[in-house]
């Protein structure tokens, strides 16, 4: 029998937490949260929906003000960090995903959609079919839609381009790879959730055959990486980007292209120099909202 009603437990925070939000939440409560920013106050919140609460309401909040007092001690502006618990209806809860979630243009080679969507693609439009889920996004990030144009941008289609994802989540950017004609397509998350879900998403857009997913910790990885791609995503808080840097460099072709993303504006230039005393040079670069994004070629 459904439950007629969910318990969502939310934090609003500032850009730069919203990962060790995110983390706090999903190790307290055991679900991986959903984010939703608003653009107008450029904050955060970070929600996990359960449908029995763990503990008392007066411990949760005991819990969630202890981790949130280490993450301001690691250096990370939270903003205000309210703390806000509600018990929503669960049809409520499902159709308010689809006032937020529309269908998603990458130019013309690409449509994004969640399964209530009739959008009809384009002629040679590829389609990616992904509906919004307690866990993971949709491409509605500004992080993700950088990373899904550069696959559509840097695509050629006559010639044959490997892809890598590297904290692949839901699956999306290797469902998109998959669709736009890259091969081989490989994929790993140090999430075993993550993977089980990103199977799931390629299952039913029909790419599961396409794309390689593997349950890995990138810094338990070999040093030096056998295998080559000649476009990587790499989609990841600031410090993995950093301390990971040889190991994501290692995977990259002598003339392929790393798109990097997850950064706040003000982490960016750290993460740009570790990359270009690694050897690289910058192609392109946007920043939209308090996110920078780039790619970045071999010299």
């Amino acid at each position: 029998m459904p439950y007629p009603f969910i318990q969502q437990i939310s934090v609003t925070t500032a850009p730069e937490s919203e990962e060790a939000v995110a983390a706090l939440l999903e190790g307290l409560f055991g679900e991986r949260p959903s984010v939703h920013s608003d653009p107008r106050t450029r904050k955060f919140t970070v929600s996990v929906y359960l449908t029995r609460f763990p503990c008392r309401r007066a411990e949760a909040h005991a819990r969630l003000q202890a981790g949130l007092k280490r993450i301001r001690g690691c250096g990370l502006r939270t903003g205000v960090a309210r703390v806000a618990f509600r018990r929503v209806r669960s049809e409520d809860w499902a159709e308010s995903w689809k006032k937020h979630f529309k269908p998603l243009e990458i130019g013309r080679a690409l449509l994004i959609r969640p399964t209530w969507s009739h959008r009809r693609p384009r002629s040679n439009q590829a389609v990616v079919v992904l509906d919004p889920g307690l866990s993971f996004g949709t491409g509605q990030h500004p992080t993700t839609i950088f990373c899904l144009e550069q696959l559509v941008t840097r695509r050629r289609p006559a010639e044959p381009q490997s892809f890598l994802d590297i904290g692949t989540g839901s699956g999306i950017l290797a469902i998109a790879a998959a669709k736009l004609g890259y091969h081989p397509v490989h994929a790993f998350d140090h999430d075993p959730t993550a993977i089980r879900v990103a199977n799931a998403n390629a299952l039913q857009n029909h790419a599961e055959g396409l794309i390689r997913f593997n349950h890995k910790d990138l810094s338990r990885m070999p040093a030096h990486a056998h295998r080559k791609f000649h476009l990587i995503c790499a989609n990841l808080v600031c410090d993995l980007l950093i301390e990971q840097s040889k190991r994501i460099l290692s995977f990259l072709e002598p003339n392929g292209i790393l798109v990097l993303a997850g950064t706040v504006v003000d982490q960016f230039p750290e993460v740009a120099s570790v990359y270009k005393a690694g050897g690289l040079k910058l192609l392109e670069i946007r920043t939209t909202k308090e996110w920078r994004s780039a790619a970045f070629t071999p010299r």
